[in-house]
C-alpha cells in the first residue's frame, strides 16, 4: 500500500511514526504558518538551521508532513456552492472508485468511512448546475458506485484540530 492507503510509515496497523520533541515543536510552528523560512524555524525550535533541514527533509520523506498549500475561503475563491456527498460503493470497489474521485473536478476531500455509507466526499462548485453535474454525471458514473446522497453545506467553521504539543 502506498501513502494514503490505509498505512502510515509503511507499518499496517500503525498510526504514527516516532516523534520527539523537536518533531513536535517543528509541527506546532508548521501548522501556526507553513510558509516560515527554515531560517525562522530554526529559531523559533531552538536548533540549527541545517537540523530543522534536515528534520524537515525527514517529516516529508516519511510522510508526516504531506504538504504546504494556501486555503482558501470557497465563497471568495468563486466556490459558492459546497455539498457533503456520501456514495454507497459495490464491496471491493474502494480502489477503482478512489482512483476516479482524485480525478473528479470539484472533489476536494474524500475518506472511507464505517457506517451506512461507504465514501464521504466533499465537493465545492461554483454553483447548484456544477454540483449537480458533478453529483449526477460524474460521481454516479463511476463504475463501482451503487448510490449517492447530497447534503448542501449552508454554514461552516473550523475547529482547532489536533492539539500539537512541543513536550
Amino acid at each position: 500500500m502506498s501513502a494514503g492507503e490505509g498505512t502510515e510509515g509503511g507499518w499496517p496497523g500503525r498510526s504514527a511514526g516516532q516523534l520527539d520533541e523537536v518533531d513536535r515543536a517543528i509541527i506546532v510552528e508548521l501548522v501556526r504558518d507553513g510558509r516560515m523560512s527554515v531560517r525562522s524555524l530554526a529559531e523559533r525550535v531552538h536548533i540549527s538551521r541545517a537540523n530543522a533541514y534536515a528534520r524537515l527533509t525527514r517529516l516529508t520523506d516519511d510522510g508526516v508532513i504531506t504538504g504546504f498549500r494556501a486555503e482558501l475561503a470557497p465563497h471568495k475563491a468563486g466556490l459558492g456552492t459546497s455539498a457533503y456527498v456520501s456514495v454507497t460503493i459495490e464491496q471491493n470497489s474502494w480502489r477503482a472508485v478512489s482512483a476516479r474521485l482524485r480525478e473528479t473536478p470539484y472533489v476536494e476531500h474524500f475518506a472511507m468511512v464505517g457506517g451506512d455509507y461507504d465514501v464521504l466526499v466533499l465537493v465545492r462548485t461554483p454553483d447548484n448546475a456544477m454540483l449537480r453535474h458533478v453529483v449526477l454525471e460524474r460521481i454516479q458514473d463511476i463504475p463501482g458506485v451503487r448510490a449517492t446522497r447530497t447534503w448542501l453545506v449552508f454554514e461552516e467553521a473550523r475547529g482547532p484540530g489536533a492539539e500539537w504539543r512541543a513536550t
